[in-house]
């Protein structure tokens, strides 16, 4: 959706302005009145202080202030020309609209009590318009203040929200409000949704806000809130342009202190908060964004070093909450209706009972049957804490029925990949095909040398009834030769060898953990189906060892499909750990959260393209912090089941390093990079699919294609003149913290795009917001449909294959089946990676999707030819959505239909809440 929920902040701490004439004192219409002073001296108004009284008898209600002398609190700085309200003036009235908190213990109902009364006589909420024109005496934007007032607020259609008003009025020549300063005078913060000013003869003067206003007590400073007009900073109306960069100043902070949690300060840090050294030495992490470990930069929270690491930040462990900006946070509706409430139950409560009821008896699966148990009977958890589980609404699916006092039952819904056909996962299909239809879609590329085959020795690939022969390769290719299938683009290959290799010694040194680095080889057939050819599992060398290579194949005899099975398993391993940690959390959750961050320091809430990109911004801070609290730190969920352990973020760090490139973001451009497309100008989006069936991306480019001309209007609307785009001093600074500062440690690399022309910041814009929508809903909302049944999707192997002279390998030829799930993750690790997947694949009622726009949202923008754009943008969104049924129920596109094949979803743009598998929200907001 486009709905703009504006970020401010306050002035400085002081602003001084020159007038000439003698200071008159007059209360009118409920406005306390300061017009002028003596000529050369200074009127110092301090933000956020009582600038008025509510009469001059009501001495009693006035709060003594032993400061108010010095500090010349109660005075109100208006522009000369008020005095013309003794000649007339316009009568104008703002109504400001607050959201109550949808549920209240009892002291906060009394004290709501406490505020109406005091909104009632005029103390609680004071407002201050600011005109977009210069008062000529004062050489800044004309003022005017008033106090909320009324003794009940009007209350709304909604029982949470309601409208107070304030009453000016300004003289004539007082011009078009363009700014409202804001400030709370109540003990404890309100949420703003926005205020109207009407009786201008433009009609009604929207400011949106749907932002906390700090209490005066924890902040004395103003909140500055911008009306619904979009400004280049040169055309910034001059009355309101010393706020517009007073705010910047006040979002960018000083880089020092701890954060507390009404600030709304954005600023950089080093992922160096993920280790506890502090707790047990086991969970030291190093720090990410060094030269050694390099990574994008994170939101600066200010906690003190930890005792045993001055590198270190001391971590807020659960259920504490770790610093986000204030408006970066949950709405209320969202902790009540999914995030907070379901993210909470699951990591403070669900995770913890299913531990406290497996780890004593933490074993393998024996049988098939034990998986099936998980969806069709569950299993009976027993905790102390089930209790607060049973009342917890927020568990969605998971938790069944409850059984008895203390007893409650964990119970999964069947994933969409066993649901049609729950043999599907054995094939050699279903393998191929989820690399290109599945949750990580985006690691296949194109295979134009064949490493297998360039070092085919016996000595090295093992006995000659286990090596890979080019005989045999060609066999798989029906005959085809292996250079006639390379020169037509026939062979493809996932390869997780060269990233995984270097930390392999480590993974394997972890208890419960055995890996390999592997390489697939694919062949994409006559008939346009991909099929595995060839497996190759890589050891590492060590002292004892050269290491060790072997390639393997599926084979005609019961041993080697067995053999062929436990190979893939070990793909579908790597695969899982590359997709979380560099697909999933790297390149769109930790990339997108620099995005944000410059995006406050940098652009005015009245820039256009900050208005572009809010919606795509919302929640990612906050559920990137939860993700740092509990997901990828030392020792969470993501150490604890996948196979990279304690060095998880390590190899995320080194994909960084070795592969991250913001130019290859796009999504046509990463095809290509790929070799799954080539560039064709003739082509809708510049490229050509090498397999048509690519479910991924040829919906992906549907989206890419309507966002990237979205996008390409949307900036030819504001930056119509040709040097406007290198001019905007905040779109450059932008631009230039985002390499420097976000991506600190690739600052000097020679492929970032420039920011010169309008089709440079459209590309850039295009990809960004491909980021936050597109791609991450095509690898985050598949995680519980594809993962959900652990033998099709493991997140860590146990033991490695077994070899011929080995103990294990009579095991293996006795009970295959054993063998196999013994490999898997234990039933402690599958059920604790279910229910987090489960989680992390659900939509929230809340969702916000691409092309929407909230009704709280309406007024974002007053510019009729970008709302003309936005729905031209909404409809192509719907058409794409036909289209992509239409090729889900295309008999040709094998990939997308047939017997028991889910259809492709991933891309839909809309979606229910749940787990859908489907749905494109603007955000990363999961």
């Amino acid at each position: 959706m486009y709905a703009v929920k504006q970020v401010y902040s306050p002035f400085k701490p002081e602003l001084t302005f020159r007038r000439s004439t003698p200071a008159s004192r007059t209360w009118k219409h409920g406005i306390f009145w300061q017009t002028r002073v003596p000529s050369g001296s200074k009127v110092i108004c301090t933000p956020g202080s009582i600038r008025a009284v509510i009469s001059n008898g009501d001495k009693a209600l006035e709060q003594p202030n032993k400061e108010a002398d010095n500090k010349e609190v109660n005075r109100t700085v208006v522009s000369s020309t008020s005095d013309k309200l003794g000649r007339g003036g316009i009568d104008v009235k703002a109504v400001i609209t607050i959201r109550k908190k949808m549920k209240e213990k009892i002291n906060e109902k009394i004290e709501d009590q406490w505020e109406y009364f005091i909104n009632g006589i005029g103390r609680g909420i004071s407002i201050q318009l600011i005109s977009e024109e210069i008062d000529p005496e004062t050489n800044s934007g004309k003022s005017v203040r008033a106090f909320v007032r009324g003794w009940l607020p009007k209350p709304s259609n909604n029982e949470h929200i309601f409208e107070y008003a304030a009453d000016f009025t300004v003289p004539f020549d007082f011009g078009n409000p363009g700014a409202i300063l804001v400030s709370n005078l109540h003990g404890k913060e309100v949420y703003l949704m926005e205020i109207v000013v009407h009786g201008f003869d433009e009609g009604p003067i929207y400011f949106p806000a749907n932002t906390w206003i700090h209490s005066c007590k924890d902040n004395p400073d103003d909140r500055i809130i911008f009306k619904n007009q979009a400004y280049l900073p040169s055309q910034t109306p001059p009355g309101i342009k010393d706020l517009r960069r007073e705010d910047l100043l006040s979002l960018r902070g000083n880089g020092k202190g701890k954060r507390k949690p009404h600030d709304r300060i954005y600023d950089y840090a080093l992922y160096n908060d993920l280790g506890n050294p502090d707790k047990d030495e086991e969970l030291a992490r190093p720090a990410l964004g060094c030269e050694k470990w390099p990574y994008p930069r994170r939101c600066r929270t200010g906690r003190s070093p930890t005792k045993k690491d001055p590198n270190c930040e001391t971590r807020v462990e659960k259920p504490h909450p770790v610093y986000v900006p204030r408006d970066e946070t949950f709405e209320e509706i969202k902790q009540n209706t999914f995030s907070t409430g379901r993210l909470k139950a699951l990591l403070h409560n669900l995770i913890p009972a299913i531990s406290a009821t497996l780890s004593s008896s933490d074993i393998p699966f024996t049988c098939f049957s034990d998986i099936d148990k998980l969806y069709n009977d569950g299993f009976v958890l027993k905790s102390d804490e089930l209790n607060e589980i049973a009342q917890n609404p927020f568990l969605g699916n998971l938790m069944k029925q409850v059984l008895s006092v203390g007893e409650r039952l964990l119970k999964y819904e069947t994933p969409i990949v066993i649901k049609r056909d729950r043999f599907a996962w054995l094939r050699d299909s279903e393998f191929a095909r989820q690399t290109l239809a599945g949750v990580n879609p985006v690691n296949i590329e194109i295979l134009k040398e064949f490493p297998i085959l360039s070092k085919l020795d016996p000595a090295v690939y093992g006995p000659p009834e286990s090596a890979l022969t080019k005989r045999l390769i060609e066999q798989e290719l029906n005959g085809m030769s292996v250079e006639k299938a390379t020169e037509e683009n026939r062979l493809f290959i996932l390869d997780h060898h060269d990233m995984l290799l270097p930390f392999m010694e480590k993974m394997n040194s972890l208890p419960g953990r055995k890996a390999y680095a592997s390489r697939t080889v694919f062949f994409h057939d006559r008939a346009n189906m991909l099929r595995p050819i060839a497996i190759e599992l890589s050891l590492p060398p060590s002292p004892s060892s050269p290491g060790e290579k072997r390639v393997y194949t599926h084979g005609h005899d019961a041993t080697t499909h067995w053999i062929w099975k436990l190979a893939k398993a070990h793909v579908c391993s790597n695969d899982a750990g590359v997709h979380q940690l560099v697909n999933h959390w790297l390149r769109t959750h930790a990339c997108m959260e620099t995005y944000i961050i410059a995006t406050h320091r940098q652009l005015s809430a009245m820039h256009p393209i900050y208005k572009l990109l809010h919606p795509h911004m919302r929640y990612t801070l906050e559920i990137n912090a939860i993700a740092r609290q509990s997901l990828i730190n030392g020792g969470g969920i993501i150490e604890t089941c996948f196979s990279p352990g304690k060095y998880s973020m390590e190899i995320s760090s080194a994909a960084y390093q070795n592969m991250w490139r913001f130019d290859m973001e796009a999504l046509p451009a990463d095809l290509v990079r790929r070799g799954m497309a080539v560039e064709d100008p003739s082509m809708p989006c510049g490229v050509r699919l090498v397999i048509e069936d690519y479910p991924y991306a040829s919906d992906g480019l549907l989206i890419w294609s309507a966002i990237k001309e979205h996008v390409e209007s949307y900036v030819d609307h504001f930056y119509s003149e040709p040097n406007f785009v290198k001019s905007d001093i905040e779109l450059q600074a932008w631009w230039d913290e985002i390499k420097n500062k976000g991506h600190f440690d690739k600052r000097s690399e020679p492929w970032w795009p420039k920011l010169n022309t309008k089709e440079d910041l459209s590309g850039i814009l295009a990809t960004i917001i491909w980021i936050a929508s597109g791609q991450h809903a095509a690898i985050n909302f598949g995680q519980y449909p594809f993962g959900g049944y652990v033998p099709n999707r493991p997140t860590l192997m146990r033991k490695l294959i077994p070899l011929e002279n080995e103990h294990d390998y009579e095991k293996f030829i006795r009970n295959p089946q054993l063998t196999f799930l013994s490999s898997l993750p234990t039933q402690l690790q599958a059920t604790k990676v279910m229910a987090t997947q489960d989680t992390l694949s659900t939509h929230s009622p809340d969702e916000e999707y691409l092309g929407q726009v909230s009704h709280l949202h309406s007024h974002w923008i007053n510019d009729h030819h970008i709302v003309e754009l936005f729905n031209r943008f909404s409809a192509r969104l719907e058409e794409i959505e036909g289209m992509i049924h239409l090729r889900n129920k295309d008999v040709r596109l094998k990939n997308r239909s047939g017997a028991g094949v889910p259809p492709y979803e991933l891309l839909l743009p809309t979606s229910g809440p749940g787990v859908t598998g489907r749905g494109i929200p603007n955000s990363i907001s999961i």
